[in-house]
């Protein structure tokens, strides 16, 4: 995972949940940041948007860690650029 595409997740979550990115980091949860189901739902799209991307929904329902949510984000990047 590189670090602009790490910082680019950071970032877009901080923005989504209106949170201080400093807040945000690779290590942090969902339940520490306050992330509930709806918040998690307007990530994705966020993240989406940002990365030219579409997250599966059975891709996104076992997300729990930003650390997680940049993992997957990584993958489907580097599927849609080998595609």
């Amino acid at each position: 995972m590189s670090d602009d595409l790490i910082q680019r997740v950071l970032k877009t979550i901080a923005e989504a949940q209106r949170l201080p990115l400093e807040q945000v980091t690779l290590d942090s949860t969902f339940e520490a940041l306050g992330i509930d189901s709806m918040d998690g739902v307007n990530i994705l799209f966020a993240l989406e948007n940002e990365f030219d991307i579409s997250i599966p929904d059975e891709a996104a329902r076992g997300i729990r860690t930003v650390k997680e949510m940049a993992e997957g984000v990584d993958k489907m990047v580097a599927a849609r650029v080998s595609n």
